[in-house]
């Protein structure tokens, strides 16, 4: 009879926690914060049509990193969880803390069970009155939350850029200006720049907040200009599509 191999519960959850910060440290950086007209996410993606950042509910957005159909999929789960939660109480009861909760739960019991964890990490976001009633959550790989006052960064170097953005960063100035700081953090190493994948969850609509900006918009400072909201029916996820940031092994430098 063949002894089955063990592994210890604490190199086993090393080895996993590894993994999957490997796999996100190949994504590029996405970055949220406050501003005075709302709350601004702004990713490098190269891609024009596979977004890494969306609208989850009314007032809350979504920017992932990572394995994109491992993100997408749980960005299909969280407007499902928002409207069945809308639909059966109001939905004034849907909440980012509520929808970090649920993402927390789901990535915290694929990390302990399943042989191979999510290689994501998410931001959400809740756009307030106020910039100081803003909330900002970042939800790990293995289920951690992070409540994140004003800023958050995933994916990427991104303990480096929160620290060089600590001190340049005000959630009560104008959305050029933390378009601005933003934009020179994200590119500090890439040359030529990535294109940028820009969204806003803008305080001064009363119910869907969220809109995507283009460039010469969040240089005029014209939010009237933006596009309305996009609709945010889930949209078909197949686990082959690939993200630049996950580019096929072929395709990868050696």
């Amino acid at each position: 009879m063949s002894i089955p191999f063990y592994v210890s519960p604490e190199q086993l959850t090393k080895d996993r926690a590894e993994f999957a910060r490997k796999g996100i440290a190949r994504g590029r950086p996405v970055l949220v914060a406050s501003c005075a007209e709302g709350v601004l996410f702004v990713a490098e993606n190269p891609s024009p049509s596979l977004h890494k950042i969306a609208e989850i509910h009314d007032r809350i957005g979504f920017a992932g990193v990572g394995k994109y159909h491992e993100f997408e999929t749980l960005r299909v789960a969280g407007v499902r969880y928002a409207d069945l939660r809308g639909y059966a109480y109001d939905r004034a009861d849907v909440s980012a803390r509520a929808l970090a909760g649920a993402y927390a739960q789901t990535l915290g019991s694929t990390f302990a069970q399943e042989s191979k964890p999510f290689e994501v990490e998410i931001l959400l976001a809740q756009v307030g009155r106020a910039p100081q009633q803003d909330e900002i959550y970042r939800v790990g790989y293995d289920g951690s939350v992070l409540d994140e006052p004003g800023y958050a960064v995933a994916g990427g170097a991104h303990d480096v850029l929160a620290t060089a953005l600590r001190d340049r960063l005000d959630p009560t100035a104008p959305l050029a200006q933390v378009y601005a700081v933003a934009t020179q953090a994200l590119r500090r190493d890439d040359v030529p720049p990535a294109p940028l994948e820009v969204a806003l969850l803008d305080r001064t609509r009363p119910r869907r907040t969220f809109r995507r900006l283009e460039g010469d918009l969040l240089a005029a400072g014209d939010l009237d200009a933006a596009p309305e909201p996009e609709d945010r029916r889930p949209r078909s996820s197949n686990p082959q599509t690939q993200h630049p940031d996950h580019p096929r092994p072929d395709d990868r430098q050696a």
